[in-house]
């Protein structure tokens, strides 16, 4: 049977990169596809849980106390995962911080976009003392050859996200070992299609994979749940509650936690959301109708 999702990637395959604008287009595919048949987006993907675990990324805070205070009350909401950004100079000490105050047990990771380069390779190698969840990108965002270079040296899993963009990608990276983990973000890589093939290599690979977080507005925050209810999506992801970052969002209802640290998978045909169209319209400067003929699907 022809897919539709498959007829959108083709009609994009002559595109080179440009995968921010493929997603946002393959995704409405999958939704309007999944209420077409009737079912939620994640059974039309493949999804199995009902559930999804759910943490929380804090970025460079102004002091230990103010990081502290950050981690303290979002422990207090329950959220599955603690990811905290460092970058030279704010790097060993706020994690070692973190582990004095809340112990070796939360689940605790850093993220260093891409901030360290193979001379900073002891520094990062004494990140192995605080029984990290990973470090994700700490070296160059398109490199996988130095990373692999550096995970052979380090007991804590590297996690990549940066330079990975593609299905290949993640192959190539395993293959060399650069990585033990990979994150995957549904934008970076071009849609849920190319989301989907990741993440069965992966599994294929014993490589767990979980769903980063890119400041989503409620209708990527909908397609983030469905895909990280893929069963290899085993590390609690980015998506957290709408009101972590939005005063108001644009979708109907808002994304909440159902439990602590715990996000329902929504049951309704597509993603499972309404659009907020009265706040779309108010936020509207300027607005452009293009009309094409009617494409048929298979």
């Amino acid at each position: 049977m022809f897919s539709p999702w498959r007829q959108v990637s083709e009609m994009f395959s002559y595109i080179r990169r440009n995968n921010m604008a493929k997603a946002a287009l393959e995704m409405a595919v999958w939704d309007l596809y999944s209420k077409l048949k009737g079912q939620p987006l994640s059974a039309v993907l493949g999804g199995k849980r009902s559930e999804i675990e759910v943490g929380v990324s804090i970025g460079i805070e102004d002091s230990i106390e103010t990081l502290l205070n950050r981690v303290e009350g979002f422990l207090e909401n329950g959220y599955k995962k603690i990811k905290v950004k460092i970058k030279p100079g704010w790097d060993l000490e706020p994690v070692e911080a973190i582990r004095k105050k809340f112990g070796d047990q939360i689940p605790l990771m850093a993220d260093a976009n891409s901030a360290y380069s193979l001379n900073d390779k002891q520094l990062l190698k004494e990140l192995d003392q605080f029984n990290l969840m990973m470090v994700e990108q700490p070296l160059a965002h398109d490199d996988i050859i130095d990373h692999a270079k550096l995970q052979a040296e380090m007991k804590t899993p590297i996690c990549l996200d940066e330079s990975i963009h593609s299905a290949e990608d993640a192959r190539k990276a395993i293959e060399i070992n650069a990585c033990k983990i990979i994150n995957i973000k549904v934008g970076r890589v071009g849609g849920l299609t190319e989301a989907i093939k990741m993440h069965d290599l992966c599994e294929e690979n014993n490589i767990p994979v979980w769903c980063g977080g890119m400041l989503e507005a409620g209708i990527g925050r909908a397609h983030n749940i469905a895909i990280a209810s893929l069963s290899n999506f085993s590390i609690p992801g980015d998506t957290s509650a709408s009101s972590r970052y939005f005063d108001e969002d644009i979708i109907l209802p808002e994304v909440t936690l159902s439990k602590p640290g715990i996000i329902t998978v929504p049951e309704q045909p597509g993603i499972g959301f309404d659009i907020n169209q009265e706040l779309i319209d108010k936020l509207t400067v300027n607005e452009q109708v293009y009309k094409r003929d009617t494409v048929t699907f298979y």
